[in-house]
């Protein structure tokens, strides 16, 4: 069967339709479905934990192997590189395997990885069982996440998907102080052998309560070969750009553009060959619904805000007001703490039948918000600074994540959910990759061009300066032999706070900028249709029988 988009058609409401509600959903009682749920997100949560918590033993892990920490970063790279290219892959995996089956071979495979990954004597090793961990681990959330919306009736996802927003938003909270328990009281290898009672406890929890519906079921069909090994070579080379790019001043390395020339060429490749390819891996036909296609574009932009944010803010704290790592680490988690606590609030709102997309439309409005009062720090801000504008914006996150995982999903026929949430995740990753590049990327050339800015504005108060330099080096005289040397003293100092200046003006820049995204996709949001339940429709048809 030839698969293609098909023409942008609007999506008829399927509200009423028995077959649109897993069996699972439908038959099983309020138990079994929240012990799928807690079994899914088990698996979820742990490949959450341990690839956050990871980072913080990233210079342990380079110098217990003799290697650099610029070395030592492609534990994260090679991990990122193979679990891009399982994401969209999961949807097709999970028909081909099943997908019950699918998420314990992922499970075990993981704790597999992790405890070569804990057990390798080189970093070479490392990298290599990081390969298959990423690997192993690229299917769990996709897949989870298909299995937990399956598993619910759509009247009650709002709650299912509330229930997973708080596991995502803990993992990352608890993660880097388990990480760095771990690793300075222990060893870094445990970052990698917690890893195996969890998935013991995630592989009975599956084997125990999740099912396949029906329509999963292994089949004879072809493998698309060549589609999966353009998808390999685009996301691999595209990967590599992201987490290289700035560190080799982007397209200034002939290396770094030629992964991106490979990557271009590969995904466009990989695209014209899936519109017209048996057996496709990836169903790009599913960007013919609307509200799939919008939110999945809403899901890439909000996490290129969010990780954009989460990567200036940690850097805002420690390179300018010299906040140790702990202190940084723990003046950041008021952001998930408010997100843990509003998400059941969300939660509880969509079960009432509020509109998603007016929910929506608040979390961005009032997370936009959030992110442009980071823009009013300076260098005298302490740690209480930042409470307010995280918790503002974690409360605009719950509003954002629950209706948008919820509503995204909704046209999509339960038969291809695996391949739609494969598709999100996709976007997810890839926006959280590019928000982290560009971002960064954004910081320093902006703090170049403050640089420029504010020399030029002390050099045109040619007075200001005098006075300052000529204060400067009075005090400096006053404590230093030599007056040369006071007055070399005194011109470094001033220049140092004008490189600090302009770096703080460039990361409160990145902030307006993630306001601006967040804020300008609200339109967007009203395009997708409003999800029409059961109670809902059936009023509807009974009203117009009447």
């Amino acid at each position: 069967m030839l698969i293609a988009i098909k023409p942008m058609a609007e999506e008829k409401p399927r509200a009423g339709s028995e077959s649109n509600v897993h069996k699972i959903g439908v038959e099983a009682d309020k138990w079994t479905r929240w012990m799928i749920a807690i079994a899914v997100m088990t698996a979820a949560v742990m490949e959450l934990v341990d690839t956050s918590a990871i980072n913080v033993s990233l210079p342990y892990i380079a110098g217990n192997l003799s290697a650099s920490v610029d070395e030592a970063t492609w534990v994260l790279t090679s991990y990122l590189v193979a679990n891009a290219i399982i994401l969209p892959l999961s949807g097709w995996l999970a028909n081909y395997f099943g997908r019950r089956r699918l998420l314990m071979m992922s499970i075990a495979g993981f704790a597999a990885a992790s405890i070569l990954c804990g057990l390798a004597p080189t970093l070479p090793a490392l990298v290599f069982f990081r390969v298959l961990q990423g690997a192993a681990g690229g299917s769990l959330q996709p897949t989870s996440r298909a299995i937990m919306l399956e598993a619910f009736p759509r009247e009650e996802r709002g709650h299912a998907m509330a229930f997973w927003g708080v596991g995502i938003v803990i993992a990352p909270i608890v993660a880097p102080v388990l990480g760095g328990w771990l690793t300075t009281d222990y060893s870094w290898r445990w970052v990698f052998f917690i890893n195996v009672p969890i998935s013991l406890i995630g592989i009975y929890l599956v084997w125990t309560y999740v099912f396949d519906p029906p329509y999963i079921r292994r089949t004879s069909t072809g493998i698309d070969y060549w589609g999966m090994g353009l998808l390999a070579i685009g996301i691999m080379a595209l990967q590599v750009v992201f987490d290289k790019g700035q560190e080799d001043d982007w397209f200034g390395s002939h290396f770094i553009v030629a992964m991106s020339v490979i990557a271009v060429i590969g995904l466009i490749a990989f695209t014209l060959w899936e519109l017209h390819a048996r057996n496709a891996v990836v169903h790009f036909s599913l960007f013919r619904y609307r509200t799939f296609a919008t939110g999945t574009c809403l899901s890439l932009v909000l996490f290129f805000s969010l990780y954009g944010s989460i990567v200036l803010l940690p850097l805002f704290m420690q390179e300018l007001l010299g906040f140790p790592a702990i202190t940084a680490g723990a003046w950041n988690s008021p952001r998930g703490i408010a997100t843990l606590v509003m998400m059941p609030i969300a939660g509880y709102l969509i079960g009432k039948r509020w509109d998603m997309r007016a929910l929506l439309t608040c979390g961005l409005l009032v997370s936009g918000i959030g992110a442009y009062l980071f823009s009013y720090l300076n260098l005298n801000a302490g740690p209480w600074n930042f409470v307010w504008p995280q918790v503002v914006m974690g409360a605009g996150l719950s509003f954002m994540f629950v209706p948008l995982a919820t509503i995204t999903v909704d046209p999509i026929p339960q038969e291809e959910m695996g391949y739609a949430t494969s598709l999100i995740a996709l976007a997810r990753n890839l926006g959280a990759g590019i928000g982290i590049s560009v971002f960064t990327a954004f910081e320093a050339r902006r703090e170049q061009f403050h640089q420029l800015r504010l020399a030029a504005s002390t050099a045109h108060e040619h007075g200001l300066s005098v006075r300052l330099l000529a204060e400067l080096e009075s005090y400096l005289g006053q404590r230093s032999a030599s007056s040369g040397g006071a007055a070399h003293q005194a011109l470094g100092l001033l220049y140092r706070q004008l490189l600090e200046h302009a770096s703080a003006l460039s990361y409160l820049d990145g902030f307006r900028v993630m306001a601006f995204l967040l804020v300008i996709t609200i339109p967007f949001v009203w395009i997708m249709r409003k999800p029409i339940f059961k109670s809902e429709a059936g009023a509807a048809d009974k009203a117009a029988a009447d």
